[in-house]
């Protein structure tokens, strides 16, 4: 099977790429490198002919409100249009877990306008839908850093090996369209504050991590369900516990 990757060299889609070639599909990366941009349109015609799925793993390279919500929409209309003119059979596409529960996150309405575009768009499609990665936990306390304080919710966090979620999409990728969402998680949950704080002293960063109710994530606050995926969801839950992700993902020789 043919697959086209929209942004194959990023974290989940490089992975991607290789869990489907080593399942012996063919697999191509599209980027604005590779002269394929999904918010211009520029080379997608060229790119989808002749595939059979197209996996979207792109992201915004701005999260302010307009530019992501441009970004996502932009991109999405013009994936979808293309592969309806080239006769692509499915659209694989990742996003995040709870994304509609969090409205005061500019990020997330972008991803929940993108996933409302493929719903209504006609074409087969598969929405995975993620929580946050282990490999951005570093990146998640920076942008809530004030001096040696690390200010964050205390609401419920449930994060993921990013491994696990380009498994999870390429399995996607190989099944049959669902038309609806699959909801994956890591195996532990806990205060988002608290997660970050074993993360850190776990790298040894000294910073110090203060809960706070009020504390917002990326403008959205935190409650038990909001960012976690619901049983009613019926969520698949990945094995990769963080301790065993920060042994792997440790330098050689270090403890």
């Amino acid at each position: 099977m043919k697959v086209l990757v929209i942004g194959g060299t990023g974290l989940i889609g490089s992975q991607v790429i290789a869990n489907l070639t080593a399942l012996g599909h063919e697999a191509i990366s599209a980027s604005p490198r590779s002269g394929v941009d999904s918010v211009t349109g520029e080379g997608l015609a060229e790119a989808v002919a002749g595939v059979h799925t197209v996996v979207d793993v792109s992201n915004s390279p701005s999260f302010d409100d307009d530019p992501v919500m441009h970004f996502f929409t932009a991109s999405t209309t013009n994936l979808l249009a293309a592969e309806r003119a080239a006769g692509v059979q499915h659209h694989v596409a990742l996003s995040i877990v709870g994304a509609d529960r969090a409205p005061d996150s500019g990020y997330m309405r972008a991803k929940v306008a993108q996933e409302k575009l493929i719903e209504e768009s006609g074409n087969p499609y598969s929405v995975v839908r993620a929580t946050q990665f282990f490999e951005f936990l570093s990146a998640i306390a920076d942008s809530a850093t004030d001096g040696d304080t690390v200010r964050l919710p205390v609401g419920a966090f449930q994060p993921i090996a990013a491994k696990d979620v380009a498994t999870a999409v390429a399995g996607a990728t190989i099944s049959d369209p669902t038309n609806g969402m699959t909801n994956i998680a890591g195996p532990e949950k806990r205060g988002m504050d608290d997660f970050i704080r074993t993360a850190l002293a776990a790298s040894g960063d000294p910073r110090q991590v203060v809960g706070d109710p009020e504390a917002r994530y990326f403008g959205t606050k935190l409650d038990e369900h909001t960012i976690v995926p619901l049983d009613s969801e019926d969520p698949t839950i990945y094995p990769t516990h963080f301790s065993d992700w920060a042994a792997s993902a440790a330098p050689s020789g270090a403890q």
